[in-house]
């Protein structure tokens, strides 16, 4: 597991212990930022269901100023807690130990509004669709975000969440990435002339 681009590329990333998280693999995140990679222009990053950290990290390798980290279990924590710092990101990487649910209810209170979502639960938890709403209920994409969602293969997200439209999906495997684009109602509409 590896930073894949940007100004950390090549850098090995420590994998959590124990088969407890699923990793992102490098093809598989080799080809989210392949498909993000021409609408992706810095920004504020969330990795909500952090793991390794590799997708946050890999974010603000290419260029993202700041990366959140959201992670409930101890042992992944740590190993976040220390990718990053293996990195030297700690000055653009804030780190939470806590749920999903709590962490989306904390970054609401802050108005804190995210240009590129990942979104990589354990697969027998996954609720995507209705942390997308929520995400959209409480403020917290900005205008042409990116949400990426890392599911099961089996599992067939809708096409459009709120004003979340499906643009991608793609398989690898029994994993398959869903990427959505956000836009808010009647932004880039242009002023009529009169």
């Amino acid at each position: 597991m590896r930073v894949i681009a940007g100004e950390h590329k090549g850098r090995r990333l420590t994998a959590v212990p124990g088969k407890g998280t699923r990793p992102t693999t490098d093809k598989v995140k080799e080809s989210i930022f392949n498909m993000i990679g021409p609408y992706f222009d810095g920004g504020w990053a969330l990795d909500l269901y952090a793991g390794t950290g590799g997708l946050g990290i890999e974010a603000l390798s290419r260029g993202a100023e700041r990366a959140v980290f959201v992670e409930r279990d101890p042992k992944a924590f740590a190993v976040v807690r220390q990718n990053v710092s293996l990195c030297r990101l700690e000055s653009s990487a804030e780190l939470l130990r806590m749920e999903a649910d709590r962490a989306i209810r904390s970054l609401a209170a802050r108005k804190q509004a995210f240009d590129l979502v990942f979104l990589d639960p354990p697969y027998a938890h996954q609720k995507i669709a209705e942390e997308i709403r929520l995400f959209q209920e409480l403020g917290l994409l900005a205008d042409g975000a990116w949400i990426v969602a890392e599911h099961d293969a089996e599992v067939e997200l809708p096409e459009e969440i709120g004003r979340c439209v499906k643009d991608r999906f793609a398989k690898y495997g029994d994993t398959a990435v869903s990427l959505y684009y956000f836009e808010q109602e009647n932004a880039g509409s242009l002023p009529e002339e009169g």
